[in-house]
């Protein structure tokens, strides 16, 4: 069995001092790799912490290794990430140069800033970080209202 958490680094104030503390990306979900059969899903399901499988019934929904694999990048990017709430509009794109050279994700602008969101649609959640809106390359629209980012 394999398991992968994604964290990240984060400075935190007290009154008299900072400290940096890793943090989950994903608070309430941990990805566990394991070949479906009942004695698997029951060491899974009786392991501390663990509530549920994803999925409906009793069909397990693995989340997509493309998606797993974004959010591993975008981590070890040394770029800033944070929990994004799972965002459907926007354009679609590619980056075109730098650590995060053709990911794609979706672009959107907060606060004035161009941020490339990665999503994990099974989950409802979605890591994003800032991003050069001249780095991305246009590839698709998500829905039929485009956000331009000029």
């Amino acid at each position: 069995m394999e398991s992968y958490l994604p964290t990240f680094r984060e400075v935190r104030q007290w009154k008299d001092r900072k400290m940096i503390i890793e943090q989950a990306l994903l608070p309430g979900y941990l990805f566990a790799r394991f070949v479906d059969c009942r004695d698997a899903r029951l060491s899974v399901l009786c392991s501390d912490g663990v509530v549920n499988l994803l999925g409906q019934g009793n069909a397990i929904e693995p989340v997509p290794e493309a998606e797993i694999e974004a959010i591993r990048q975008l981590l070890s990017s040394s770029l800033r990430c944070q929990a994004h709430p799972l965002v459907r509009e926007g354009a679609w794109v590619r980056v075109k140069r730098g650590s995060l050279k053709d990911m794609e994700g979706l672009l959107v602008r907060v606060k004035n800033q161009a941020r490339l969101i990665v999503s994990l649609t099974l989950l409802s959640q979605s890591v994003s970080t800032e991003i050069d809106v001249s780095d991305v390359q246009f590839l698709r629209s998500t829905s039929r209202q485009v956000r331009r980012i000029a």
